[in-house]
């Protein structure tokens, strides 16, 4: 309950800085397991000691298992995914050309289990679905993000970057006070990093689970008292896909390890 009082009294008095919303200089960016303990580091490096790898290996179970009304696996028509996946997660949110507008990755397995499966969408942040992201974007991990190449997402990101200045709920903040003019500092005894999201899907040890993209924003949205975007609406695919635009040329970690 204390360390819940020194967050919101944090949080409070950041809401009292201006929004500078600085961007950071691109030879400046950091991941955030830059600002890991070694042992966390270590547990993210270390495949066998990864908890998040569990979840790329069932992952990688549903890869091939026949579901839905067609009887398809994901591997009847990608195959092998160590090379068919390969860089895939490194653009996403993607455009859609068919829906005219932006989709994660969780959107586009879905996508793909509803219309190629003839399968039920497995609910957000569902086991099921983290797994299967997970396991795509495993086979991006080493490579850099190409998020934002496409001139087609030009609005979106610029809708994305509006929303992540823009100052939300009671403690009157925006993204970019934390994750622009702030980071490198400390927050109710956490360090503030600078929300690159170069690990997603993750495992969060607060958690003790895998999470995406959309639930850590979400829980910021909560923590300064706004109400959190919904999972796959339009508002949330804009923030994610900025985000990831702005983390352009960084490499995937995925499945990273965080505090």
């Amino acid at each position: 309950m204390m360390r819940l009082r020194a967050a919101v009294l944090a949080f409070a008095l950041l809401g009292t800085l201006p929004a500078l919303a600085t961007e950071i200089p691109s030879a400046e960016r950091r991941s955030g397991a830059s600002f890991m303990s070694s042992d966390t580091k270590k547990m993210q490096d270390d495949d066998t000691a990864n908890p998040g790898m569990l979840a790329v290996l069932e992952g990688e179970t549903l890869w091939t298992a026949k579901q839905g009304d067609a009887g398809k696996a994901c591997a009847d028509c990608h195959g092998d995914a160590a090379s068919s996946m390969q860089g895939a997660a490194t653009r996403y949110p993607a455009f859609d050309s068919k829906l005219q507008h932006p989709v994660d990755l969780e959107s586009r397995i879905n996508l793909c289990r509803r219309d190629h499966q003839q399968a039920p969408p497995f609910p957000a942040e569902s086991h099921e679905l983290l797994a299967l992201t997970a396991y795509v974007a495993r086979q991006s991990r080493g490579l850099p993000i190409t998020t934002g190449d496409d001139p087609a997402l030009a609005p979106y990101i610029a809708k994305g970057h509006d929303l992540f200045v823009q100052r939300e709920g009671q403690l009157n903040l925006a993204c970019a006070n934390c994750h622009d003019d702030n980071w490198d500092k400390h927050l109710a005894g956490a360090a503030i990093t600078q929300g690159q999201p170069t690990g997603y899907p993750i495992y969060r040890l607060e958690w003790q689970a895998m999470g995406s993209l959309a639930r850590r924003i979400r829980g910021c949205m909560t923590g300064v008292r706004a109400q959190a975007f919904d999972f796959g609406s339009d508002e949330m695919v804009a923030l994610e896909l900025y985000l990831m635009s702005r983390a352009h040329g960084m490499t995937l970690e995925t499945p990273a390890v965080r505090p």
